[in-house]
């Protein structure tokens, strides 16, 4: 496959994309870095499931508003707004996408091990994955750069994991807390809003920026920096920009995708 054919021509100034799995091929440069902005919560949702694993605290212990726990914070269902720790509504009701929550979790990660979340993600993940430019410069929901290459390892692994044992992944890629509806930023409400622990999940979503064909087992999750991340089938696909997502890349990435997904298949 030659990605050049659907991601050369997008209206940036660098784009590096790159497809593992069953499929293999890149395009642009592998290591520039870029700034991942919420595709940083796959990463976090990572390392907060590694921090379970290894028995810092449970999935279902408190953290958050009253009533909230990791899980909820992990799949937006802790109601919490975007970009504060107020409640916006009660827990469990809506999915209130929130980077707020990812901040929470990662002082919780902080308070129950001791260890600055940075560190903690490089430890836990970078650094056995051989991600030698990934880095936690912001918050934990929007603050990492990392390059094609990295991001690739990471993608490899939600493939075949080994620093998670699959069925903690497996759960991670399961829909939570049933049929709540919510937005997707920039897409819009959507009823319901499927998410797992970190992993948003394509589902029937419309629009989206996933493909249409896609399997409605897709996960994965895009930033507002001009990056994505999706798994499906045994394939992977990373597209990251330095162009701020906006209307250019919608339906691009719709259109991208879907064509993508249709010469895999």
């Amino acid at each position: 496959m030659k990605l050049e054919k659907f991601v050369g021509d997008w209206p940036v100034d660098n784009v590096s994309a790159g497809i593992v799995g069953e499929t293999e091929a890149v395009y642009g440069d592998e290591d520039r870095v870029f700034q991942l902005a919420s595709v940083t919560k796959l990463l976090s949702a990572y390392a907060v499931l590694i921090a379970v694993e290894e028995g810092a605290f449970e999935l279902d212990d408190a953290c958050g508003p009253e009533g909230s726990t990791v899980r909820h914070l992990l799949a937006h269902a802790s109601g919490v707004g975007f970009d504060t720790r107020e409640p916006q509504k009660p827990v469990g009701e809506r999915r209130i996408y929130s980077s707020a929550g990812y901040e929470w979790l990662a002082d919780f990660v902080e308070e129950t091990t001791g260890i600055p979340f940075a560190e903690y993600l490089r430890e836990a993940v970078f650094e056995p994955l051989g991600m030698e430019t990934a880095r936690l410069v912001g918050g934990a929901g929007h603050g990492a750069e990392a390059s094609l290459s990295d991001l690739l390892l990471f993608a490899r692994e939600v493939l075949e994991p080994r620093l998670l044992a699959p069925e903690t992944l497996r759960e991670a890629m399961t829909n939570q807390f049933g049929d709540l509806r919510g937005i997707v930023p920039g897409y819009g409400m959507q009823k319901p809003c499927p998410w797992g622990l970190g992993f948003e999940i394509k589902v029937e979503k419309a629009p989206h920026w996933t493909g249409d064909g896609m399997p409605a087992e897709t996960v994965g999750h895009f930033g507002m920096s001009g990056t994505y991340l999706w798994v499906a089938e045994g394939s992977a696909m990373v597209a990251l920009t330095d162009r701020e997502f906006g209307d250019w890349a919608k339906p691009l990435w719709q259109e991208t995708n879907t064509a993508v997904w249709a010469e895999l298949s």
